[in-house]
């Protein structure tokens, strides 16, 4: 979702989405909202008594009826004290639970996304419409209900007990109201690009951070640091800016409605005084009309601060809705587990792909592995490696073409299962906050026994246990205090665990030390047994471990065959080899 689409104009299907969040809460709902009457009633009630008790308690002297009246003020008071604690604790109980309903129901939906979708959305965006976005709705809900709603019930009562009160002084009262509204109205259209443009900016600033604080160590390696704090001085002029326009709503607002309050009140005055001293009104029915008044103008002088909180949570209930509105999963209408698949052969058949429409990636790729294969992809980069080991696991879907495993295509298989029987190890290793045996489990409740068996086989459960807390030692984000070949092996170690059909290594080996690389070599030969394999490879000895070693080359296949076939062809894996792995075959 661009910048741009968050400054549509006041949408009703917005506000509707977002009250049907609050169905599964109705009851509280309910009951907030009888308290909510109860405090305006209360706090209209009080003027109507002070008419009464000045009318005929001190103008008459009945020292009865006023202490009854004085009384009853009283009580009014501290049952609006109660409706409204009732009210407010009820609205954000209920509020809380939205807010975790919808970020649940959002962080479920980024999950379930291609990789095409979140390829398109910078991470720093869709973290704030998580937090900082999802959270704007407590506002809409609060300054909704708690403030806007009261506020109006308030004011229409004013009009109301002004006319029961006096029917001819309310009409000429009322006559002053009209500038408000109309100044009500035009704020209202000044503050919504206001308001949406800072939800815009900070959710600029927000992808900016996440992504050079994410990359923060190439940027001091290349020495960008000046160059990166004068981008972010630009997105956070940008932030300031749009800020201060917010600021000056509230600014010019406010002062306007003290100065109409002023002039209404004047008016009330010298009219109502008149009236009195010609005993067309009453001296109580006078107080009573400046204190309605003042009751009137109080929430209109807020309503600047409530649009700015309104408009804030309408403009992150725009992005979070949007986000909810895309849906671009990958289809998993399969309802065959791969277990059952038979023999797990893998075939590509003419298959056709392509991240941006007019860069081809693949073209109309062919080739067959066996079960129990293990086949080696090389050739440059660019050439269609990890796009191949990308589509056997359905992070992508193909253009056009078909991908089989045991005689059948991959959309016939349920996506859990699929990814479940097709594991991949990477060379970039993401380990999450956690300890090493979360790393490793995923929270599949592996047993401690298959953990370590698993560790052994990758030779990683002799630097574990050396380890201050063995497999029970918490690891930061990104692992960093662990090597890059500790790392690896931890991830070799997780894909193992779940004992995959096929096993899928990406260049596994690439970041991983001479004696580290010693340590898995011992394990591969074993651990490759009986599994259908492909290995982007990366060093000679993975190639030669190979039965097969397909040439990639413009996306299709070049040459195949066993090392010494290739190297005797003297063709384009000979001149690749030549290139990129005669100087490592010494210390092969």
């Amino acid at each position: 979702m661009s910048d741009s689409e968050l400054l549509p104009k006041f949408d009703l299907h917005l506000v509707r989405k977002l009250m049907a969040s609050l169905k599964p809460y109705t009851g509280a709902v309910v009951v907030s909202l009888v308290a909510l009457l109860v405090s305006a009633g209360a706090e209209l009630a009080v003027p109507i008594l002070l008419q009464n008790g000045i009318d005929k308690g001190i103008l008459q002297k009945d020292l009865a009826h006023l202490t009854l009246v004085s009384g009853t003020i009283l009580g009014m008071i501290l049952l609006g004290m109660v409706a409204s604690f009732f009210q407010v604790y009820l609205l954000s109980r209920v509020t809380q639970d939205v807010m975790k309903d919808i970020r649940t129901t959002l962080f479920a939906h980024f999950q379930r996304q291609s990789s095409q979708y979140l390829y398109n959305h910078p991470v720093g965006k869709l973290v704030s419409a998580v937090t900082s976005d999802v959270a704007t709705l407590s506002d809409f809900f609060n300054t909704l209900f708690t403030s806007l709603l009261k506020d109006f019930l308030v004011m229409l009562g004013v009009v109301v007990a002004l006319f029961v009160l006096d029917a001819q002084l309310a009409f000429f009262t009322v006559l002053s109201l009209p500038p408000v509204l109309v100044l009500v109205a035009f704020f209202r259209i000044w503050s919504r690009g206001a308001f949406r443009l800072v939800r815009a900016q900070v959710s600029r600033v927000n992808a900016f951070l996440s992504e050079h604080l994410q990359g923060i160590a190439v940027v001091q390696l290349f020495g960008r640091e000046k160059a990166s704090r004068e981008a972010f001085a630009k997105e956070n002029e940008g932030l300031l800016h749009a800020n201060l326009t917010e600021l000056m709503v509230n600014a010019v607002f406010r002062p306007l409605i003290d100065v109409l309050w002023a002039v209404s009140l004047a008016f009330l005055i010298w009219f109502g005084t008149g009236q009195s001293l010609h005993h067309a009104v009453t001296l109580g029915v006078l107080i009573a009309f400046i204190n309605l008044v003042g009751r009137f103008y109080q929430p209109v002088g807020s309503l600047a601060e409530n649009f700015t909180l309104l408009q804030s949570a309408m403009a992150g209930g725009e992005r979070v809705f949007g986000y909810l509105g895309e849906a671009r999963p990958i289809p998993d209408r399969g309802t065959r587990p791969l277990s059952n698949a038979g023999q797990g052969t893998i075939e590509f058949e003419n298959v056709e792909f392509r991240y941006l429409p007019d860069e081809p990636v693949l073209n109309g790729l062919t080739f067959r592995v066996e079960e129990g294969e293990t086949v080696a992809l090389v050739g440059y980069t660019g050439a269609g490696k990890t796009t191949i080991t990308n589509l056997l696991t359905r992070m992508w879907d193909i253009d056009r073409g078909a991908i089989r495993f045991g005689g059948y295509e991959l959309k016939e298989f349920r996506l859990d299962s699929l990814r479940r029987g097709i594991q991949s190890v990477l060379q970039d290793v993401f380990l999450f906050s956690g300890t090493i045996y979360d790393n490793i489990d995923l929270g599949r409740g592996l047993s401690r026994d298959r953990i370590e068996e698993v560790c052994r086989q990758v030779q990683a459960h002799e630097f574990i246990e050396k380890l201050p807390l063995g497999y029970d030692t918490p690891l930061n984000e990104g692992a960093t205090t662990l090597s890059a070949g500790q790392r690896q092996l931890l991830s070799f170690a997780r894909v193992l665990a779940q004992d995959p059909r096929v096993l899928i290594l990406d260049e596994a080996t690439a970041n991983i030390d001479t004696e580290t690389e010693i340590l898995i070599q011992r394990a591969l030969g074993e651990l490759l047994k009986g599994r259908t394999s492909l290995v982007i490879a990366h060093r000679l000895s993975t190639i030669r471990r190979a039965h097969r070693i397909l040439v990639l080359d413009a996306g299709r296949i070049a040459e195949e065959g066993t090392h010494e076939q290739l190297m005797e062809q003297k063709g384009f894996y000979y001149n690749l080899y030549k290139l990129q792995y005669e100087k490592g075959s010494s210390s092969e």
